[in-house]
Order: C-alpha cells, then structure tokens, then sequence
C-alpha cells in the first residue's frame, strides 16, 4: 500500500507542476493526464497536483500558459502542413535526487516573452497616461463645480438674510399694526 504526501507544497515542487503541465498543453495533452505524472513522481494524487494547479500555481504562469497555447497551435499547423518537424519543446531535465531541476527554455521563447511583457508594459503607459489625462480634466471640472458651488451657496446666505430681515420688518408691521 502506498501512502500518499499530504505536506506542503515546496517552490520546487510548484515549478515542477507548472512545467510538466506547460508541457502537456504545448504537445495538446490533457491536464488531468499532467497531473496524473507529477503526482507519480511526487507521491500526490492527480487530485490534489490538480488542486494546487488551479488554485495556485496556474495563476502565476498565466503568460506562460498563453506560450504554451500559441506553441501548441504553432506546432499542430506545422503538422498539417507535413512541411517541419515539430518544434522542440521545452524540456525539464530532473537529476536522481528530483530536487534539483531546471526548464530548457529555448531562445525563441525567451524573445516571445519579452516581447508579450513589452507589449504590456506599453499597453501600460498608454493606460497610465490616459488615466493621468482624464484625472486632470476631472480636477479640473471638480474646480469649476466647486467655483459655481462657492457663487451658489454665497446667494443663498444673502438671500437668507434678505428673508431674515423682510421677517423682521413684518413681525414690526404686525406689533404696529395691534396696538
């Protein structure tokens, strides 16, 4: 009977979901067959290698996740066209120990991947600037709203006061008028 591993999930063990997972969907394989490897070779069931996937580490690979995606359209057009081999795939090289291991990562998608984050990161500034735009024209419509609010409430302590004083003026026409 083997007992499987209810501990803590390590960085290592993280990294190792993610790539194997990452492999899975560049070759079009199924997840659930992703998480049935790395719990065989980390002693967890698919379940839980499933469950720390979507609550977890899936959200820290959100950009390698689209890599993968658009590698697997890539490779499955190669295929149809019969013209190239598929395109190597990263690979996880995993020493005797499993504790040690290091993606190959190809210089392509390396360049792929920066430019994704530059994109972003222009995307960014466009969005940043934009904000700062609208912030100003907000501050400034907060400042003529404020100018009409300032004329608006000085007419109606003149106007108060006027009424104050027409009150005070008919309370005496009132006396003069009893006696």
């Amino acid at each position: 009977m083997s007992s499987t591993r209810q501990d803590a999930w390590s960085h290592d063990e993280d990294l190792l979901l993610a790539e194997v997972v990452l492999r899975h969907i560049r070759e079009g394989s199924t997840q659930l067959q992703a998480f049935e490897e790395v719990g065989k070779q980390m002693n967890r069931t698919a379940a839980a290698c499933g469950f720390r996937w979507n609550s977890y580490v899936r959200k820290q690979y959100k950009s390698g996740i689209e890599l993968a995606k658009k590698q697997r359209k890539e490779r499955k057009n190669k295929q149809t066209d019969h013209s190239e081999q598929p395109a190597q795939v990263p690979q996880v090289e995993v020493n005797d120990t499993q504790e040690n291991f290091a993606p190959k990562i190809s210089l392509q998608d390396v360049i792929e991947y920066l430019k994704e984050i530059q994109l972003s990161h222009e995307q960014v500034q466009k969005d940043r600037v934009a904000l700062f735009k609208e912030t100003d024209e907000l501050r400034q419509k907060l400042h003529q709203l404020q100018q009409v609010y300032d004329e608006q409430k000085k007419e109606y302590n003149e106007l108060e006061n006027e009424y104050a004083s027409m009150l005070a003026i008919m309370e005496k026409a009132r006396k003069m008028a009893l006696k």
